[in-house]
């Protein structure tokens, strides 16, 4: 088993921004509003057009930034998200071929799992974390619970997560906290960038809270 550490940035944030757009000419303003604001892991999904082909141009306006992709289902999507220079991969369900392609390309991988399993074959195949999704139908102790039989597992919680659920799933011992909507809001689709920079700095607060 070769696993493969999670990126530096999204432990020592604690947060993980997915952006989940109508187009990737979207991306550009977020992604460098979040990166000015600290939110530097970043997961682009591929459920939004054009994500592949733009992340190059987007990781060099924006260096400081860890950009990975997400809604990675089968090995080619995860062979092309690697080639394309993505910093870590993500997946909403436990899917073997990736997690092994990750290894052998050597980028990080947030595999998707929910039932205690799930969680335990997710982190055997050697995932760096296992994303629990979807984290909102759960409370934070079940992070506490699994932790109990798996005491070394690295935990994300993800999906439906607002930004006052982020000190909870952290004191839970969550390593970091996805979030999509809450964060984001309307500024995929033109919304207020100033507003997504406050948040984020919220977002970011709230997880140095929690850890001390």
């Amino acid at each position: 088993m070769n696993r493969v550490p999670l990126p530096t940035s999204l432990t020592t944030t604690g947060i993980v921004a997915v952006l989940r757009a109508s187009t990737a000419s979207a991306y550009l303003p977020v992604v460098r509003a979040l990166a000015t604001a600290g939110v530097t892991s970043i997961e682009l999904t591929l459920t939004t057009p054009g994500t592949i082909d733009t992340l190059p141009a987007l990781a060099a306006a924006a260096p400081e930034a860890e950009i990975g992709i997400g809604t990675v289902l089968t090995r080619a999507d995860a062979e092309a998200a690697a080639d394309a220079g993505a910093r870590f991969l993500v997946t909403p369900a436990l899917r073997p071929a990736v997690v092994a392609t990750a290894a052998e390309r050597g980028v990080p991988i947030l595999t998707g799992a929910f039932s205690p399993t799930e969680v335990h074959q997710a982190w055997e195949l050697g995932s760096s974390a296992v994303k629990i999704f979807p984290a909102s139908t759960v409370g934070t102790d079940y992070v506490t619970h699994l932790r109990g039989p798996f005491p070394d597992l690295v935990a994300v919680p993800s999906g439906g997560l607002a930004l006052a659920d982020i000190g909870g799933w952290i004191r839970a011992g969550s390593a970091a906290v996805s979030l999509g909507g809450p964060l984001l809001q309307d500024s995929l689709a033109g919304g207020d960038i100033g507003a997504l920079a406050q948040r984020a700095a919220d977002a970011l607060d709230e997880v140095r809270r929690a850890r001390r």
